[in-house]
Order: structure tokens, then sequence, then C-alpha cells
């Protein structure tokens, strides 16, 4: 029998592609915060889908790093790597709804047309009539309605999209058979009974489409929270593309409590235990401090 899901169940899911660093450790400490302040249950996921940029055994460093931290999660972590038959029940299902088309179009291609997205370049849509047979090795998308979608973000407010003409149809299993984020993580949230969802704002202009992906699905919608990002000294986002530096794990609490007050909770009383840390960040978490910066 499926669990009898708690009324908030929040969760972080880090990609295998590196070290955890600061602007990841911003965003576990958001939803790890906002969870047990609600008395929820928090959830570990390994976004681990790519198996182009998985660093080997960098899963099993970042679930040590956040042991040192203090996180404790509820339920054993779950991989996207394990999960392909979930993602093939869900194209089967758009497809029987004749929304999935195959596309054999470059990147070149796209970008040659000029069209823009909210990003980047938007795909025009050469391959929606052309009929063609997916045999595995071609990309697969989905037909978007040229309607508006709307969602309300308990961070940056309320997001208005034309999906047809700000996005345009998004692929959902690459032409190398790897499924697409977009698909992976609204089956991945949806199997993990996730309530709420808080994350790095870079994920903002992804949501409406994942929404429009779990209405399809008939697949509940989490509430969503886009905390802002942690840039470097060029304004460039911390990420592990970019080498961001991983985080002490020997020294956990001056980073944690850097974390806590870049997403503008108090940090005056804040005890040198990290035990104690977590239960008075805790008791004083409130979602309404924090900054829509994105």
């Amino acid at each position: 029998m499926p669990d009898t899901f708690p009324r908030y169940r929040g969760r972080f899911a880090p990609s295998p592609t590196g070290p955890l660093h600061f602007g990841s450790l911003i965003t576990a400490c958001a939803s790890y915060l906002d969870t047990r302040a609600h008395g929820g249950q928090w959830l570990l996921r390994v976004d681990d889908l790519d198996q182009t940029r998985v660093r080997p055994g960098a899963d099993k460093a970042i679930l040590t790093t956040l042991k040192r931290f203090g996180f404790r999660w509820d339920k054993e972590p779950i991989r996207q790597s394990d999960r392909t038959v979930r993602y093939q029940w869900a194209l089967a299902r758009l497809t029987g709804q004749n929304l999935v088309y195959a596309c054999d179009c470059s990147r070149k291609r796209i970008r040659e047309a000029g069209l823009a997205g909210v990003e980047g370049p938007r795909y025009p849509g050469y391959c929606r009539h052309r009929g063609l047979s997916d045999d595995g090795k071609i990309a697969l998308r989905v037909a978007l309605p040229n309607e508006t979608l709307c969602i309300d973000d308990a961070i940056q407010g309320r997001l208005c999209q034309q999906l047809a003409v700000e996005v345009g149809d998004f692929v959902i299993r690459r032409a190398d058979r790897c499924f697409a984020y977009q698909l992976a993580v609204v089956m991945d949230d949806a199997d993990q009974g996730i309530s709420h969802v808080i994350r790095g704002a870079d994920l903002l202009q992804s949501t409406p489409r994942q929404v429009w992906l779990q209405h399809r699905l008939g697949l509940a919608t989490p509430q969503y929270a886009h905390a802002p990002l942690a840039r470097d000294a060029q304004g460039r986002k911390l990420s592990k593309q970019d080498m961001a530096r991983p985080v002490d794990a020997a020294n956990p609490l001056p980073t944690l409590r850097a974390a806590i007050a870049f997403l503008g909770q108090p940090t005056a009383e804040v005890s040198s235990d990290l035990e104690s840390f977590w239960r008075q960040a805790i008791d004083n978490w409130s979602l309404d401090r924090v900054a829509s910066k994105r």
C-alpha cells in the first residue's frame, strides 16, 4: 500500500556532479528549516539522471557532508537512475494523449531560427507535423498549447507564462535516450509525495512547464518556493560547473550561520553547538524573511 503522506513533506535533490557548495547548502537549509518548522518529513533524492555529468563518489560525499552539517532525513534517499520505469510510464501516458512527437533538429538549427524564449533559443516547431518515427535514437518533444499558465511562488510571487510563446515545445527524452529533467522531476516529486518544493530561483522559469506536465499526468502540484541564488564576485550563480568551492565539513557552524543569514534569518542568538543551532534556527524560521531576489 502507498504511504500515508504527512501534511508537509519537503525534499532536497542534489546532483552528484561535484561536492556540496555554498549555493546548494542555502537551498538545503531553506527546505530543511521550512519542513521542520512545519513538523513535516524531509527527504533526499540523488538527481543522477544524466550519467555523463556524474562524478564517481560525489553522491556519497554529498550525503556525508549533509550529515556532518546536522541534516537528518526521514527515509532512505532514492536515485533517479533507478526510476526509468516510472519515466517510461509518464512518456506512454503523454503519448497516449497525442502530445509527443519525434524531433531530429540540431541545436544549431534551433539557434538559427532566432526565436527567443525565457531560457534561451526557443524551438520553432519544425518537427511537429513531420511524423518522424521514434527509433530510440531521436529526441522526443511535447506539443505545448497556446495557453497561459500561472503559478504562485511562496517567495517570488506570481509568475505567468505563455507556454508556446515563451517556452516552446520542450524535450522530454533526449536523443541518447536519457529522460529530461522536466519530466523526471515531476514524476519524482509525485512518487515521493512531496507537498512543498523549495529550490533555487534558477529553476523558477521551469516551474510552469512542470505544472503543465503534472496536469497532463494527473498528478498533484506542490507548493513552490524559489530561494535567491548565491553568486560569485562576477555575479555568476555558484555552481559545480564553475568550480564553486566546497563547503568545509570540518567546521560547519560558520557556514551554516552564513547560509541562514543569506536567507534573511536571525543569527544573533545562534548557539555555538550544532544541535542547538538547528533547534534555534527552526524555532526562528520564517519563509517571509527570505528575499525575492533572483
